[in-house]
């Protein structure tokens, strides 16, 4: 079931390829798997196109805490807690200002 689930995006994918949601799902489908760079790679692309695609920037930076490149999630975390800030979603902002503190990043904004 859980293939038939990834196919079923991609084949969506193929006639939506700019769709946000679905470069998302398909991500995480990716990530599912195994496939840890496929996802990451997946969700740098949408991002390239989405940039406001706010949910994408923590489940980003957490892939990349996976594969022990913790400079670049926190990176990606700086980058969507801007755009959480723009956007005065303060539940993400606090969620990736969160992420920070775990990572002992520094932060100039710690505020919620």
């Amino acid at each position: 079931m859980e293939q038939g689930r990834l196919q079923m995006i991609e084949e969506m994918l193929q006639k939506n390829p700019t769709d946000s949601f679905l470069q998302y799902a398909a991500a995480l489908e990716y990530e599912k798997h195994g496939e840890l760079q496929k996802s990451i790679d997946t969700i740098e692309a949408m991002l390239k196109l989405d940039p406001e695609y706010l949910g994408a920037y923590y489940k980003l930076g957490k892939l990349y805490e996976q594969i022990n490149q913790v400079d670049t999630a926190i990176d990606v975390y700086k980058r969507g807690k801007q755009i959480a800030k723009k956007q005065n979603d303060r539940k993400t902002t606090g969620e990736l200002t969160e992420a920070l503190m775990i990572l002992d990043a520094d932060d100039d904004e710690f505020d919620w």
